[in-house]
């Protein structure tokens, strides 16, 4: 997670008699969400690049992005008249819904400015959960303790407010998961079981690559067209991809949303995501009964699969 450097201050290396380079910071979130959906948008990368931003002015571009253990992500901060800083995390432990370790390093103009040990853990019940995450930070550069309680605090601030606008669906599904992805990212077969029950799609265009796109309408049984727009980001083979869905062709967004894929004894366990834009437009979509629709979505998709 990106420190704030304040504006005009370039960092400078600190005094070696180390009075001042190791702290030892922890922060604390209640959230309005279920753990699971916590902990999908703390490790999920598309989540991620969400929420990562400190602040308005502050851009995050994500030049790699791997969690799971051994691996690492990769971004730049991008605030407009300083020089970019560099964020590299590498994930050392991750117990789905209980804790993750990484470390990470913080660099700008080839210099490292920081190294730090961050350890989250996670507890919850029912539709509420906690984030107690700590930091052991070992500052290289002025101002680093000021700027990281600053980026963690504001970050931190940020992926409780997606959490709680995030829908997660998951479904473990009877099949390799070579199987389930090619139902998915196939041109052919994804038209022919997306969607809940009854409903159909109307292709216009469809690449399912990285920087590709799905322009289709979706028909529901009464006849009503609800027309989409997917935009793919990310796309890696038979593990996961990330997609922008907007209300129509380059229409207004309405979510940001992942599809992850995880070998289970043979099986698949498929995880559907989504961050929408707000906390109204989630709302909405739980009334309209969203998540039951999700469901029955996945439903077809296992159906698909096995009557293949």
């Amino acid at each position: 997670m990106t420190p704030t450097l304040k504006p005009g201050i370039t960092p400078r290396t600190a005094p070696d008699d180390g009075s001042d380079r190791f702290a030892t910071l922890t922060f604390e979130r209640d959230v309005a969400a279920p753990l699971a959906v916590l902990w999908e948008v703390w490790t999920a990368p598309a989540a991620r690049a969400v929420w990562a931003a400190p602040s308005p002015s502050v851009t995050v571009e994500f030049l790699e992005a791997d969690t799971r253990v051994g691996g690492r992500e990769v971004s730049l901060c991008k605030v407009e008249g300083q020089p970019d800083i560099r964020c590299e995390c590498g994930w050392l432990d991750l117990q789905p819904a209980v804790c993750s370790v990484n470390y990470e390093v913080i660099s700008s103009g080839g210099v490292t400015q920081a190294a730090a040990l961050v350890t989250a853990d996670f507890s919850g019940a029912d539709e509420r959960s906690r984030l107690v995450v700590t930091v052991q930070l070992s500052s290289l550069a002025e101002d680093m303790e000021a700027g990281y309680r600053q980026g963690f605090a504001a970050g931190l601030d940020n992926l409780a407010g997606a959490a709680e606008r995030t829908m997660v669906l998951q479904r473990v599904i009877q099949a390799p998961r070579s199987i389930v992805w090619g139902a998915w990212m196939n041109p052919e077969t994804l038209p022919q079981w997306w969607g809940p029950d009854g409903f159909s799609c109307r292709t216009k265009r469809i690449d399912l690559r990285t920087g590709g796109e799905w322009v289709f309408d979706m028909i529901a049984p009464d006849g009503t067209v609800f027309p989409n727009h997917h935009l793919y980001g990310e796309v890696r083979a038979e593990e996961r991809f990330g997609y922008t869905l907007l209300w129509g062709e380059n229409g207004p967004k309405h979510a940001d949303a992942w599809a992850s894929f995880e070998d289970q004894d043979g099986a698949t366990k498929v995880t559907l995501g989504m961050v929408f834009s707000t906390a109204a437009e989630f709302q909405q979509a739980k009334g309209f009964g969203a998540v039951e629709l999700g469901l029955q979505t996945l439903g077809k998709l296992e159906r698909f699969v096995k009557s293949g």
